[in-house]
């Protein structure tokens, strides 16, 4: 049965990096290694800051609005950071254990952000974006 919508998110991203070169095996034991601390790490700097954003966006908005500038692309943008960096958290058990399921909590991670950077309309963040989905897709294949 062939993969629609949802499903096939992650299939046809796979494809898409399948052609490019491989890493060495020792990288990919590196960050095997370190990700499940990488992630708690960033997960919980990216909690912390998006709450501070939370705090600086409600104090700015009303004057945003006065001089007739909007801040609901930042604000879904900063919601976006904090959903991403709660399944970072998130991931966190399956990365330490290896298992696909961390793996797949961080893709999603990786798709939430990319959308709140295009709220943003950070463009630079695209190709941050590109970097982090190659290095995935490069440690897809030691979980399980």
């Amino acid at each position: 049965m062939a993969k629609t919508g949802i499903d096939s998110i992650i299939p046809t991203m796979e494809s898409w990096y399948k052609p490019l070169p491989k890493l060495p095996a020792g990288i990919i034991n590196f960050l095997v290694t370190v990700a499940p601390w990488f992630a708690l790490i960033f997960g919980a700097l990216g909690v912390l800051g998006t709450l501070t954003a939370f705090g600086v966006l409600s104090f700015v908005t009303p004057y945003f609005m006065m001089y007739g500038k909007g801040a609901g692309l930042w604000q879904l943008a900063v919601v976006g950071g904090f959903i991403s960096s709660v399944l970072t958290l998130l991931a966190f058990p399956g990365l330490r254990d290896r298992k696909l399921q961390g793996w797949t909590m961080l893709f999603w991670a990786q798709i939430v952000s990319v959308v709140s950077t295009l709220l943003a309309l950070n463009i630079g963040g695209i190709i941050v974006a590109a970097i982090c989905f190659y290095i995935l897709f490069q440690v897809k294949a030691r979980y399980k």
